[in-house]
């Protein structure tokens, strides 16, 4: 309608950002809490469906509505907004543990590296370019890696996010070992004394095990100019693939010690609820999600505006 506002300030355009998830999850429970609506075992059950129609995933509805069951055993779910009240506390319990924003600082000044992996098409390129808009704003000097020398439109992507960024970037030709690269890149950033360096690499299936294998070979060079680098293994995953990202986190994990993860493109699905699964099983920290296209989309992840985005009506 043409006098509606549309939602204003970070938690306004955070909703704005997860309606269909929302959508999703406030219509299903705006139904089961109607005024004459019966709090009882029938109604766990239909918010169960609804959360595992989010995408929260067998773990984490497991644990929210064994803990809605012992709550309504013990009487009390008085009415609906008790109801409600416990449903975003279990949330806040399953996604508190894993909020815990990057500080992109070294103990001694050095380099701090943050090598981003995933496959293709996850936002890999552009999470690196937004990450660089917000250091860069924060005041840090920043260097790119354009370590996916596998596709020569990753290495313009990011040439393109350097130059908007006003970064400089370390690149070489299409087909050129990564790991040389990203050698040479850190060495760069070391001796310009540069605080952040943001590496690229490749993006294949997770079980290649080629790409498997290239990121150990980064991992081992990077760690002869300095034993503690790559400091961050940071993995962007598609949240719109929903309970796949489970698989491709313990993948990546397995093969090269991820240490934190970026969800990307939580606008665009209705199945947002993605993050509650993967906090559930995974446990690791969730640094960031992706929210939009504009520069400023990509958000330090918190628990409570999330829980609340996704569930105020």
């Amino acid at each position: 309608m043409a006098n509606e506002q549309k939602p204003k300030g970070l938690f306004g355009r955070l909703k704005g950002a997860l309606t269909r998830t929302r959508e999703g999850l406030s219509n299903s429970l705006a139904g089961l809490f109607g005024a004459s609506k019966k709090i009882d075992a029938a109604l766990l059950q239909d918010i169960e469906v609804a959360l595992l129609s989010a995408d929260v995933g067998i773990e984490a509805t497991d644990k929210i509505v064994n803990d809605l069951t012992a709550r309504l055993k013990r009487s009390e779910l008085k009415d609906s907004e008790a109801v409600l009240n416990a449903l975003k506390d279990n949330m806040l319990a399953i996604l508190e543990p894993v909020v815990q924003p990057l500080d992109p600082k070294t103990a001694d000044g050095s380099t701090f590296v943050v090598l981003v992996v995933g496959i293709n098409g996850a936002g890999k390129t552009t999470t690196i370019g937004k990450l660089a808009h917000r250091y860069v704003a924060e005041g840090r000097r920043v260097m790119l890696a354009a370590g996916d020398t596998f596709r020569a439109a990753a290495v313009e992507q990011l040439q393109t996010w350097a130059e908007r960024t006003g970064t400089p970037i370390v690149a070489q030709q299409t087909g050129a070992d990564s790991a040389s690269v990203l050698y040479d890149a850190l060495e760069s950033a070391r001796a310009r004394g540069h605080d952040v360096l943001l590496a690229d690499t490749a993006g294949r299936l997770h079980t290649h095990g080629g790409l498997m294998d290239e990121l150990r070979k980064i991992k081992r060079v990077l760690a002869k100019q300095d034993a503690n680098a790559p400091h961050e293994v940071l993995l962007v995953l598609d949240s719109t693939i929903g309970q796949n990202a489970l698989t491709q986190a313990r993948e990546f994990g397995s093969a090269v010690g991820v240490t934190g993860l970026v969800l990307t493109k939580l606008d665009g699905t209705a199945r947002g609820g993605v993050v509650l699964s993967i906090a559930a099983q995974l446990g690791l920290p969730i640094r960031f999600i992706g929210v939009g296209e504009q520069v400023d989309d990509l958000r330090v992840f918190e628990a409570e505006p999330f829980i609340d985005a996704i569930l105020t009506p």
